[in-house]
């Protein structure tokens, strides 16, 4: 994929303390594959027990996928939790995969993501964060992602076809970047652009992806991928 370089004023410095030879740490965030907990507006489509295993399949797909880039640049992953890491399926996912299990903690999503760049830039140069909602991304992408952060961009961003954002990373964390965003709304994108621009980011913005949310996603994710549906029947 062709990243589409945005360039902007830099006035900040590059994180210090990584750990030892981790250039990029991949941070999965995922709610626990709870019936009525995870993916409720595909309730309607899938019912609360089929909206709970896609969320299951969504998080072990997104994890191969982080896991097979993090490999290429030897890189970690890590998956951070909601409500936290005592579901059976972030236990599995942990032996099965090799990754590091966090809990998510703070009010808002804002504070949630702060806490996962500040904790995973102290363990490593380039932190690259995204939900398991996005099928469509590629270990290509992740790979290309962590790569600008690698040649000397301060960000990265996946924006979404809704108006948000699928993937951030980032290699300096600047207070107040997650504050008083419209999360969940049309509008995060550009409320995340402009703060990238007052904190003096550089940063670069990969091809749009889809994201998985409603019942119009659903479908249009079956029309592309229609392997999709038994990952819902499959229990």
């Amino acid at each position: 994929m062709v990243p589409l370089h945005r360039a902007f004023p830099s006035a900040g410095q590059s994180p210090e303390g990584a750990e030892s030879g981790v250039g990029s740490l991949f941070q999965v965030f995922a709610k626990a594959p709870v019936p009525g907990f995870a993916k409720t507006r595909l309730i309607p489509v899938l019912g609360a027990d089929g909206a709970a295993r896609l969320q299951g399949a969504l998080v072990r797909h997104t994890l191969e996928v982080c896991c097979a880039a993090a490999h290429a640049v030897n890189g970690r992953v890590e998956l951070w939790c909601a409500p936290d890491a005592g579901h059976p399926l972030f236990e599995r996912c942990a032996t099965d995969f090799g990754v590091r299990l966090e809990s998510q903690r703070g009010s808002d999503l804002g504070e949630r993501m702060c806490g996962a760049f500040g904790a995973g830039l102290r363990r490593a140069a380039a932190v690259v964060l995204l939900g398991s909602d996005a099928p469509g991304l590629t270990t290509e992408d992740l790979i290309a992602a962590a790569g600008t952060l690698a040649s000397g961009s301060d960000g990265v961003l996946v924006p979404a076809l809704d108006g948000g954002y699928v993937l951030i990373g980032l290699t300096r964390l600047e207070a107040g970047l997650f504050e008083r965003v419209e999360w969940g709304t049309a509008r995060v994108l550009a409320q995340t652009r402009r703060r990238l621009l007052r904190l003096g980011y550089v940063w670069e913005e990969l091809s749009d992806q889809g994201d998985l949310d409603t019942p119009a996603d659903w479908q249009r994710l079956l029309a592309a991928r229609p392997e999709w549906r038994l990952r819902v029947t499959e229990s």
